[in-house]
């Protein structure tokens, strides 16, 4: 890996990437179109390219010189305007991919999701030869595997290697987290059915480790799903997380069967609105975060040499000491 380029280095994984690529002396270049995301990725020692992902010339003008292309930006709402879903995680996408091919760059590793197989049978222990679903019932989850076609599509052309890490988590997550405090702190949080299924989870740095391993070891063209090893109870898992920040999720739960039913008719209020309203609940979120989720990371155990050395005690031990440092500011 002698130069890499980092698309979303400003997000929760890139900021991670870029400072495992900072630890290992690799030269890099990450995109940003604001100057927050300007700051943090410089603060985290990469040379910043100005630009965003609808424009291919900037884009493919800051990937020379470098092999590698991370694409790690993408829209991760559940709920938007389907537009931009499209814009940023589909078009985006091919955008990222116009430019690598035009620099000259020899791999790209893409950071996908185990939501790209919402709208098949359950997700239970599924590995990477699960076939993606024909329609999947949300934006998010259709606009993520629309991207990994296109990146299949285009293997003659570029060497593409994508993963696929479940339910990403850490210390300073500024995506899932959040919105589970944020539902707590207003009294809305609700477990599906007890929330005593089991769920495989991805921390952020076994996540860049799987990135890293796929960029030096993937088979061109291969899906690598990314865990922390044996999945785990959801509710005693997300529950350890919130107390840690001081939240009490309580023991409130709603039937899976009434769930789908609110979710279902606040996504028809919401398209009526025309998507300037969030529903309290998605079908996605359901599917995702309501019941059992749970994949197979052996083919990254296997062909990677993927052992994620970050063990949920470990992580949750950090999230800890990290969260009392702030409080010790």
């Amino acid at each position: 890996m002698r130069r890499a380029f980092v698309t979303g280095g400003s997000g929760f994984v890139g900021r991670n990437l870029l400072e495992a690529l900072q630890r290992l002396s690799v030269p890099t270049v990450a995109l940003a179109r604001s100057d927050t995301a300007a700051a943090a990725c410089a603060g985290r020692g990469a040379r910043v390219a100005r630009g965003d992902l609808d424009d291919i010339d900037a884009m493919a003008a800051a990937m020379s010189g470098c092999d590698l292309v991370f694409h790690c930006a993408a829209h991760v709402l559940e709920w938007d305007d389907p537009a931009v879903f499209e814009r940023v995680n589909v078009e985006g996408t091919a955008h990222v991919l116009a430019a690598a091919i035009r620099a000259g760059v020899t791999r790209l590793v893409h950071d996908s999701t185990e939501a790209v197989l919402v709208g098949g049978p359950p997700i239970v222990m599924a590995d990477e030869t699960r076939p993606l679903p024909e329609h999947p019932p949300a934006m998010y989850p259709a606009s993520k595997g629309a991207a990994e076609r296109l990146l299949r599509a285009a293997n003659a052309q570029m060497d593409v290697v994508i993963v696929r890490p479940r339910l990403i988590w850490g210390a300073g997550d500024t995506s899932l987290l959040p919105q589970f405090m944020a539902a707590v702190r207003q009294g809305h949080f609700r477990w599906i059915s007890g929330g005593r299924y089991k769920s495989s989870t991805c921390h952020v740095r076994n996540v860049v480790e799987g990135m890293l391993l796929a960029a030096e070891r993937g088979r061109r063209g291969e899906t690598y799903f990314l865990t922390d090893g044996e999945p785990l109870e959801f509710r005693a898992f997300i529950a350890e997380m919130l107390t840690i920040h001081g939240l009490n999720p309580g023991t409130g739960s709603i039937p899976r069967a009434l769930a789908r039913t609110i979710a279902s008719t606040g996504e028809a209020i919401a398209r009526l609105r025309g998507h300037r309203w969030k529903p309290p609940l998605t079908r996605v979120s359901l599917k995702l975060m309501g019941e059992e989720v749970t994949v197979d990371d052996r083919k990254a155990r296997t062909e990677l040499g993927y052992v994620g050395h970050v063990s949920p005690a470990e992580g949750l031990a950090e999230m800890r000491r990290a969260l009392t440092n702030t409080m010790q500011i």
